[in-house]
């Protein structure tokens, strides 16, 4: 057997392990319910936190996390043992897998901190959905073990279907959308996805949106599945965020994406 042939045989099994990995992931049964009639999680812990060490333009001091780590931890346990329940509302859930999502990440980022890329973390071959960092399963949630991508794939995008979540999961990298220095709460969440809407959209560094030419994030491309649902596609969400309009003769290409780590 050649190299090629040995190479393509290798890239083939590995798409199908992502694919069967992938599949698994978002049919799996089981996202974690909190016990009837327990209240929403109270943010303001998450919320100091972020507002002391997240700057204007949503990067991070780790180091000013990892200094106060005792009562950051505190609050991931508090997202431990309070899942939510079916009493919540849509947004009290959605606020809540949101900021745990980026609790999570940087509690990730600590635990291995310092480094210069989320990608660092792991083997060097990374399979997606199998063997990256956000496959790791490194913390429970109402007593199941959970991975990032458990939080994205498995609940936010499979139960909520609202495309905005992409605009605040922040991935602890230069290209993701910018973490805000703020928690996400149910009563402020339409506003606030709003928000990270135009600002991903008219940050230059994350989206060159022309006229007649726009390089998008990967993330139009990554999840475009999720733009095109009820009636809309990518051009629908663009101009609804950005503040130059495009159409569907405008030349759409996606920029490189950049795994630098969104540190201060």
């Amino acid at each position: 057997m050649n190299k090629l042939k040995l190479f393509s045989g290798l890239g083939l099994l590995l798409l199908a392990f992502a694919v069967a990995a992938r599949t698994t992931l978002l049919e799996a049964p089981g996202v974690p319910q909190g016990k009837p009639g327990a209240g929403p999680v109270d943010h303001r812990v998450f919320d100091r936190l972020l507002k002391k060490h997240v700057n204007a333009e949503g990067r991070v001091n780790y180091k000013g996390f990892k200094a106060e780590q005792e009562e950051f931890n505190k609050y991931l346990s508090l997202l431990s043992k309070n899942p939510p329940a079916a009493s919540w509302s849509k947004n009290e859930q959605m606020a809540y897998w949101i900021n745990a999502y980026n609790a999570y990440t940087i509690r990730l980022i600590l635990d291995h901190y310092p480094l210069k890329s989320i990608k660092d973390i792991g083997p060097k071959i990374q399979v997606p959905f199998v063997n990256t960092p956000w496959a790791k399963k490194f913390f429970t949630i109402g007593g199941e073990e959970m991975s990032l991508d458990n939080i994205e794939h498995g609940t936010l995008r499979k139960k909520y279907n609202d495309p905005r979540i992409h605009f605040a999961l922040v991935c602890a990298s230069i290209s993701c959308p910018r973490l805000r220095n703020e928690a996400y709460t149910a009563e402020q969440l339409d506003r606030q996805l709003d928000e990270q809407g135009r600002d991903f959209l008219s940050n230059a560094s994350k989206n060159k949106v022309g006229k007649d030419k726009a390089l998008l994030s990967k993330y139009f491309d990554w999840y475009k599945g999720d733009w095109e649902k009820n009636g809309q596609n990518v051009v629908s969400w663009v101009n609804k965020y950005s503040p130059t309009k495009i159409d569907k003769n405008t030349k759409i290409g996606y920029l490189d994406y950049n795994w630098k780590l969104n540190e201060q």
